[in-house]
């Protein structure tokens, strides 16, 4: 019998595990993943970004929890000896039209309590010399880390405490018995008092399995990126940003200094035909069919259409891709740019054809299911996993038993 059981091996599931460890040090605590290592998916594939949280609507989960994970993610970096830096980056107007969006960003921002600081084309020279722009925002509080790094060091701690941690394990069924739940697994079969689900790609369907609607439904996109060559790297000093487009989900390519001293570039963002498809040619007959008969899909899809085709056209021809980051950084060729990995982002999308465009957390009676968790999620792990710990229904039959 465990007090506490977590479906999902990356770094929100890892996080909240920790976090119910300190809350509870008496608890039985138990993660679950159904992959051979942890952080395999979102967190294993992302750019490594610490966002400072300047994108997010005031007053949202994403704003609050960024903001704040951005600063003790730096923390536990710094404390557990994690390669990370805190290189700032510049988000750029390319044209004058782009100006009142800057504006607004900046605002956003302000609002956002972020150290934020409006910039000339001459002072984006300053910082990244190769960047063509006619203004810019300067946000210091950005930074880059090796989120896998993270995730093993949280495993660690959560085995510290007296977690048990089990790779290999894939939930296929949840029912219950009496107050508790039983998860069946490939590899065995868990009681617990409680269940969170951080499944990620999954999540909804996990939802499922438990009885509980998880209010939308995911929808996969995979982004792709290339790399520049080790002799361009000097092109690129932190992160350059477009400003991004207010009514569309994603912020379009740009450029990311990695900590391991490369650089990529990208992403797009086309539809996965596979909930884990990595590759253009990866296919899910059960995954294409449940997105292909969603009404919200084909909402969202007429409502973006412009933007979803040229988000193809670069997934499939390497000059629009190019010609994308010229805007950026107009010495860029496409020889400079070589193929790197591919991230898939789980994203909620609703019946009505609205992206949850906020972290969405469905709570039930014993458990509690993150249903939309994508960036910046890994930013704001330690605070997601404080948060659904704070969540928790202090219910007498679970908290005694996970305190005595």
């Amino acid at each position: 019998m465990y007090d506490f059981a977590i479906i999902g091996g990356g770094i929100v599931g890892l996080s909240t595990a920790m976090a119910l460890g300190k809350r509870y040090p008496n608890a039985r605590i138990l993660v679950l993943e159904k992959e051979s290592k942890w952080a395999f998916h979102q967190t294993g594939n992302n750019s490594g970004v610490i966002h400072s949280g300047i994108y997010y609507k005031p007053g949202s989960f994403k704003a609050k929890f960024c903001r704040d994970g951005s600063r003790s993610m730096v923390e536990f970096c710094i404390e557990h000896d994690i390669a990370h830096e805190v290189c700032g980056k510049v988000i750029v107007a390319t044209d004058e039209q782009e100006l009142p969006r800057l504006e607004n960003l900046y605002k956003r921002g302000l609002e956002n309590n972020l150290e934020v600081k409006r910039i000339s084309a001459e002072e984006v020279k300053e910082i990244e010399p190769h960047v063509t722009c006619v203004a810019g925002i300067q946000v210091s509080s950005t930074g880059i880390a090796n989120y896998k790094q993270v995730c093993l060091k949280y495993a660690e701690l959560i085995a510290k405490q007296g977690g048990e941690l089990r790779l290999n394990t894939k939930v296929e069924k949840i029912s219950r018995s009496g107050f508790n739940q039983v998860l069946e697994t490939n590899n065995g079969t868990f009681e617990t008092r409680f269940v969170i689900n951080c499944a990620g790609l999954h999540s909804d369907r996990i939802a499922k399995l438990a009885q509980v609607d998880p209010q939308a439904k995911i929808v996969p996109f995979r982004g792709e990126y290339y790399e520049l060559t080790p002799e361009k790297r000097y092109l690129v000093k932190t992160l350059i940003y477009p400003v991004p487009n207010p009514d569309f989900p994603f912020l379009g390519v740009h450029f990311t200094k990695m900590i391991d001293g490369s650089v990529h570039a990208g992403p797009n963002a086309v539809l996965s035909l596979k909930r884990e498809g990595y590759k253009k040619t990866d296919f899910d007959l059960r995954d294409f069919a449940e997105v292909m008969t969603y009404p919200g899909f084909w909402k969202l899809a007429a409502k973006h259409a412009d933007e979803g085709i040229q988000e193809i056209i670069r997934s499939f021809s390497k000059a629009a891709f190019t010609k994308s980051l010229q805007k950026l950084i107009p010495e860029v060729r496409s020889e400079d740019l070589v193929p790197c990995h591919a991230g898939v982002r789980a994203q909620a999308l609703m019946n009505d054809g609205k992206l949850v465009d906020d972290f969405l957390i469905v709570q039930d009676q014993n458990s509690v299911h993150v249903c939309n968790a994508p960036s910046p999620a890994a930013t704001s792990s330690l605070e997601i996993g404080k948060s659904i710990v704070a969540q928790i229904p202090e219910q007498s039959h679970l908290m005694t038993a996970a305190v005595n």
